[in-house]
């Protein structure tokens, strides 16, 4: 019995040995960092569960201050791991990523002549841990990431992305594996812009609006719904009711479709100009035809106001009116809460042509809350 027990404890030690020899985890924590917890964790939220590679494209390309401090961070602990512990970059995972609230800094806020006021600052202690998954099976990898990643959230590109899944979904559904998953995005773009094309050919309209809100795709195994939400459906059918027939056959030879059938059909928005697509194209005519920018949102906010919306921004940014030097200019009516998660917010970027060079049209419309 005592052999038994000697033999026991030996392995224990010599696999105590063995994990203390093979350090796959990397630490790395910052400490009073001037900012919020909230703030950072929004950024963490977004880089949990993925390589270090990958991590670092989303933090050179998300728009937030909060992106540097974490990148340094995450920068120091690989190099750490790869001239310390000899570990291979490549092969680093993001298993762990926190934030803690710190001490709320007190500070004067400077002002000429002697008016400075006090303010307060919050600071933040952000944790990260890097683990190196060379050693396991490629189907353990899988499932590991998949334990520590947070669904749902991905880079932000739009102000919409934050509220997908809450109070706004998807206009693309369907399944793919991951190495068909960059054909299926590639699919529903040629689909979109083949419908977009046929509309602007077959369309007159003086004032420029094609009217497609947005155009949702369903995809199954033998059948593809396409919805195209519009706000003046009847420019389009008028004339040649078989219109929609041909739109089909454009959409079957543009993406050869053999074993799929594809099926298109056009709902009718009740409030065009409460959507910032169809908006957009309106103040995108404007533009065209030379008419002042101002003049153009504010004829732009009037028609929102008719939509029952509960508020409105409007940016355009290029060579505003024909002058030299590049310009952001921005109007806001109403609420427009971008960081609420519960709000709706439509969003949309647009870009016009115009004999001054290409002009960028944002629009954010707060529906309301949910």
């Amino acid at each position: 019995m005592t052999n038994m027990l000697r033999n026991k404890n030996k392995d224990l030690e010599v696999r105590k040995r063995e994990k203390e020899d093979i350090k796959t985890e990397v630490y790395a924590l910052s400490q009073s960092i001037s900012m919020s917890a909230h703030k950072a964790r929004r950024v963490l939220d977004q880089i949990r569960g993925r390589s270090y590679q990958e991590t670092l494209m989303i933090l050179e390309l998300m728009p937030y201050r909060a992106c540097y401090p974490i990148f340094k961070l995450i920068y120091s602990a690989a190099a750490n791991a790869k001239h310390n512990m000899g570990l291979n970059e490549e092969y680093l995972v993001i298993i762990k990523a926190t934030v803690n609230e710190g001490t709320t800094v007190k500070k004067l806020k400077p002002r000429a002549r002697g008016r400075s006021y006090p303010i307060k600052r919050p600071t933040c202690h952000i944790t990260i841990v890097l683990k190196d998954i060379s050693l396991y099976e490629e189907s353990v990898v899988e499932n590991f990431i998949r334990c520590f990643k947070k669904t749902g959230w991905i880079y932000k590109k739009k102000s919409t992305d934050i509220t997908l899944g809450t109070t706004q979904g998807h206009h693309s559904l369907w399944f793919a594996q991951p190495k068909n998953y960059s054909k299926g995005l590639q699919e529903d773009q040629k689909i979109r812009d083949c419908i977009k094309n046929y509309v602007q050919k077959n369309m007159r309209i003086s004032s420029g609006v094609e009217g497609i809100a947005r155009i949702e795709i369903q995809k199954r195994i033998d059948l593809i719904q396409i919805i195209i939400h519009m706000g003046f459906p009847k420019l389009l059918v008028e004339g040649k009711p078989r219109r929609i027939e041909e739109l089909q056959m454009n959409v079957q030879k543009e993406l050869n479709y053999v074993n799929r059938k594809l099926n298109i059909a056009i709902t009718r928005i009740t409030k065009p100009y409460g959507h910032p697509n169809i908006l957009a194209e309106f103040i995108a005519g404007q533009l065209r035809n030379r008419v002042s920018f101002r003049k153009a949102i504010k004829k732009a906010i009037e028609l929102t106001e008719q939509a029952d919306t509960k508020g409105i921004q409007v940016q355009i940014a290029g060579r505003i009116d024909g002058k030299e030097i590049a310009r952001v200019e921005w109007i806001r009516e109403g609420r427009v809460p971008l960081q609420t998660i519960r709000a709706k917010i439509d969003y949309c970027s647009y870009r016009v042509r115009t004999i001054y060079g290409v002009l960028g049209i944002k629009i954010w419309i707060f529906v309301g809350e949910e």
